[in-house]
């Protein structure tokens, strides 16, 4: 050591070192452990307002009956988006065994670079006539679909406007774009001509709604959205996700059933509800449209290519539903048996004719609960409570699959009678 630092009384070069780095180390964990502070209280706000959403462990494949941890017996499931019941279709199972065997796992690459395979643009063309549009573009989730949309289409000189209770991932995608933003009251057509009035100035308008809005089951007023679009020079979008596959005459969606397939301009939707329930999204629209947005939309450009296995079981759905409508067509006759005799019995079912039926409780605490009484009778159901729905309208959300029996219904039914009896929400 140099007499110096000796002398002085002073540390040597690396005690200064040691010293910084043990500070820096001490406010590090002072910062984490104000940070945890924090997190744990949020934590305890969400358990003790009954919004905690907890995850139960399901031990079979996806289908109408299951297996779920801790849970003796057969389980009826009346919560899964898988409203075709094709999530374990064999056919659909052998078609993603035969895609891991002939293209892999994976692309390990986005689809611009090498991430591109025949199986992706067979679907991609599928999906297009499906829709009866032009050109179809793949995503990895209709989240990143909504996410990659808005930016693209729309700039600064143009305006959006958009239900208030559209879906999370379509307001996030909205909040990526400069467009003017206008947001109209729900399913209000009168609101919406309104906000026509009112961005006439702009460039481009793009009127932006749910086809089936998801917590509430409510089908959009398509007709009079595209009427009015029409009359103010506006395209319309529709996020097709809880439609895709059973509504319509040939399942086409909410465009069909309400007869504006040639009014609708562009469509998002979902290859994980309906058609597989794996995963994956798309877009499909005018042909210039998907070009650019395969050139500018930041989700297609930066993920993974959608594996193979989870494309060969959306295009084998695909196409057993473009062969037959039969399983879309038997939704109808089961979603009003359960939702009559759930208004039978008391309850308030919101909606009107579509499988999601919501139970509507208004307590969050309550709907979650009496879907673990539920669990306890043999039925699988969820209560929805805020943010996912708004503050003072829990559920629990039922969904009606086609590959449920009229004895499946009746049991959940009864199941609910029993558990709203012992709450109180029934006499």
């Amino acid at each position: 050591m140099s007499l110096r630092w000796v002398v002085r009384g002073l540390r040597t070069p690396i005690q200064c070192v040691v010293q910084a780095t043990v500070s820096s180390t001490s406010r590090g964990y002072s910062a984490i452990a104000a940070a945890r502070s924090v997190l744990e209280s949020e934590l305890e706000t969400i358990r003790s307002g009954g919004t905690w959403k907890g995850e139960r462990i399901i031990t079979s494949k996806q289908g109408s009956h299951i297996s779920v941890d801790g849970s003796s017996g057969d389980i009826l499931n009346f919560c899964a988006n898988n409203y075709l019941g094709l999530s374990s279709h064999p056919e659909v199972v052998q078609a993603g065994i035969r895609a891991l065997q002939t293209h892999g796992a994976g692309l390990s690459s986005v689809r611009f670079i090498c991430g591109t395979q025949d199986l992706h643009k067979d679907l991609e063309r599928k999906l297009a006539q499906f829709h009866e549009r032009e050109d179809c573009i793949l995503y990895a989730s209709c989240f990143d679909a909504n996410a990659g949309l808005f930016e693209v289409l729309l700039g600064p000189d143009d305006a959006v406007l958009s239900d208030e209770l559209n879906h999370a991932s379509i307001i996030d995608g909205i909040r990526l774009c400069r467009a003017r933003r206008f947001r109209y009251r729900h399913m209000d057509l009168g609101d919406l001509e309104a906000k026509l009035q009112e961005s006439q100035s702009s460039r481009l308008r793009l009127v932006v709604t749910d086809g089936v809005f998801s917590m509430d089951g409510d089908v959009a007023p398509l007709q009079g959205i595209c009427k009015l679009a029409e009359q103010y020079g506006a395209m319309v979008f529709i996020d097709e996700c809880h439609a895709t596959g059973f509504l319509g005459p040939r399942g086409r969606g909410t465009d069909e059933l309400l007869g504006v397939m040639d009014k609708v301009h562009i469509v998002n939707s979902t290859l994980g509800k309906a058609l597989g329930g794996a995963a994956g999204g798309y877009t499909v629209g005018p042909r210039p449209l998907i070009e650019l947005l395969r050139q500018r939309s930041r989700p297609y450009l930066f993920s993974n290519s959608l594996p193979p296995p989870v494309v060969g079981c959306a295009a084998r759905a695909l196409e057993l539903l473009m062969a037959s409508n039969e399983i879309a067509q038997s939704m109808s006759a089961k979603t009003m048996r359960f939702r009559s005799s759930m208004a039978q019995a008391g309850f308030t079912i919101s909606g009107s004719s579509h499988p999601i039926s919501p139970v509507m409780l208004g307590d969050a605490r309550l709907a979650s609960l009496m879907a673990d009484d539920m669990l306890k009778l043999g039925v699988y159901v969820i209560g929805f409570s805020y943010p996912v729905v708004p503050k003072g309208k829990a559920r629990i959300r039922v969904q009606i699959s086609a590959a449920h029996t009229n004895q499946d219904i009746d049991r959940c039914v009864e199941a609910f009678i029993q558990t709203g009896r012992k709450h109180g929400v029934v006499s």
